[in-house]
């Protein structure tokens, strides 16, 4: 099985470069979903965007690899403006003293299936660290056809513990375990850097003619 891996992902990559690559996380297409069991009713979730971070990945090199990401909590919604409330409080994630939740890959490995990669990490939540596995699928390595960057996408999930990081109100009639979903879409630093650049001055041009 291992030895189908790199032939998956040449079959991802295509006409993409095979070479190591720093990317930056686009936040208008990098978003999660954690989901929670209440009460054995219900399966609730609460969406979480506007991540930022950076992504050094190889396909060729797999395990040189890494990723390091800030997600703000305060753009966390559950759709529920009191439950959202609750989230923000001390009884909860504490917003106003810990605002952002981090996660900083320490190895990234094949898992011995196509596609998929096993990535290692330590996640801070709540002033609390502990070590997190991601698993990860590869969407796709290549081209994006609308600003010619060189882009990478992923779907990422995990199982974790909330009591793990001090949250653990309500447990047991509220599951401890959340089930975490992530798809993320990251393009060629530089590249990205430059594109917003040259939008944001766009867009100013754009508002100097309308004054």
């Amino acid at each position: 099985m291992l030895s189908r891996f790199p032939l998956a992902i040449a079959l991802v990559v295509a006409s993409a470069p095979l070479h190591a690559m720093t990317y930056t996380f686009e936040t208008g297409h990098t978003q999660g979903v954690i989901r929670w069991n209440h009460l054995g009713f219900a399966n609730p979730t609460a969406h979480f965007s506007l991540v930022e971070g950076t992504l050094d990945f190889d396909p060729a090199a797999i395990p040189k690899s890494s990723v390091a990401v800030t997600i703000p909590l305060a753009a966390m919604s559950t759709g529920v403006p009191d439950l959202d409330e609750d989230f923000r409080s001390a009884d909860f994630f504490e917003l106003a003293k810990f605002p952002t939740a981090t996660f900083k890959s320490t190895k990234v490995e094949m898992n011995g299936q196509p596609g998929r990669l096993k990535v290692s990490g330590d996640l801070s939540l709540h002033g609390i660290t502990k070590p997190v596995i991601l698993d990860v699928m590869v969407n796709k390595i290549g081209t994006n056809p609308r600003d010619k960057l060189p882009t990478v996408g992923f779907e990422a999930t995990a199982t974790l513990n909330r009591s793990d990081f001090g949250l653990g109100l309500y447990v047991p009639q509220v599951s401890d375990k959340i089930e975490l979903h992530i798809t993320a879409e990251a393009a060629e630093a530089k590249g990205y850097a430059d594109h917003l650049k040259a939008r944001a001055a766009a867009a100013a041009a754009e508002a100097a003619k309308k004054d």
